[in-house]
């Protein structure tokens, strides 16, 4: 079994290469990893086009839903982007908060970084910035964001739950997030969960939708709740490359399923109200 140093080593690998390709490519695959398909277009991510902010050349195809639509960005918010990639995300959250408002991208492979950094510099956005960083161990402080956003990232990360308690820290007490991510109801084949291209893929990646939830809850949020979900169908034509066609077969009369979701959580943390006044 691979050490979380070593899935981490090859996500930056894989997400450096990712970084160069087109965003048709990347939508025609599973957020960006090999086995395009001609069977479907846009198998995860969701269409942006008509989101105020929307950037086209930051927009690599790699997400799996539209967290910034559903994040209650208010103006003069501080938001903060894990695994802000080419910064789509970002420039829409920007939109929301306005120029009185900061946002934040946080990404783990430098190539990434500097395509957003440029992206953001090719727009004139000064309240926009982007930081090289380990969602494990975000480069913030502590109670500085209002809103956290996330889309198909958190799967990628080998501990989650250190994961989510970083976005707890960085969370004001009254801040929340709304995070898009693939899990799943059921066992994928070994042979996709034992795919490199596949964990990068969020796919093979994956966890039930029950810890999901549970390794959030765990953390401390409060007021968990689902705000989008909807199957994700992986295309005959990309599980070829992983699975012969008995086991491609077997697979879809089972009952595992992929889901792309949205989830809503607050930090609520309990110290507000009380005599520390630590908000």
């Amino acid at each position: 079994m691979e050490t979380n140093e070593q899935i981490k080593e090859m996500v930056k690998q894989k997400y450096s290469e990712i970084a160069l390709q087109d965003k048709d490519t990347n939508a025609s695959s599973c957020c960006g990893a090999g086995g395009c398909t001609t069977e479907v277009y846009n198998i995860m991510s969701e269409e942006y086009d008509e989101l105020q902010g929307y950037a086209k050349d930051a927009d690599l195809g790699l997400g799996c839903g539209l967290p910034t639509n559903f994040a209650k960005i208010k103006k003069g918010d501080t938001v903060v982007d894990l695994g802000s990639g080419a910064g789509n995300d970002c420039f829409i959250a920007r939109a929301e908060t306005g120029e009185d408002g900061r946002v934040i991208g946080i990404d783990f492979t430098e190539a990434m970084t500097e395509k957003a950094r440029k992206n953001a510099a090719a727009l004139n956005y000064q309240n926009v910035e982007f930081r090289q960083g380990d969602i494990e161990n975000i480069p913030m402080t502590a109670n500085v964001a209002d809103v956290v956003v996330s889309n198909c990232v958190m799967n990628l990360v080998p501990d989650k739950p250190k994961a989510f308690s970083e976005v707890f820290r960085i969370l004001k007490p009254t801040g929340h997030f709304s995070i898009s991510d693939i899990v799943l109801i059921g066992e994928l084949p070994e042979k996709i969960k034992s795919a490199a291209e596949m964990y990068a893929g969020c796919v093979a990646s994956a966890i039930q939708k029950d810890d999901y939830l549970n390794i959030i809850k765990k953390a401390g949020f409060k007021n968990i709740s689902l705000q989008k979900e909807k199957v994700i169908t992986v295309p005959d034509d990309i599980l070829k490359n992983y699975l012969s066609a008995e086991e491609i077969e077997n697979y879809k009369n089972s009952e595992t399923q992929i889901f792309s979701i949205t989830v809503y959580a607050e930090k609520g943390d309990a110290c507000c109200g009380t005599e520390s006044n630590c908000c």
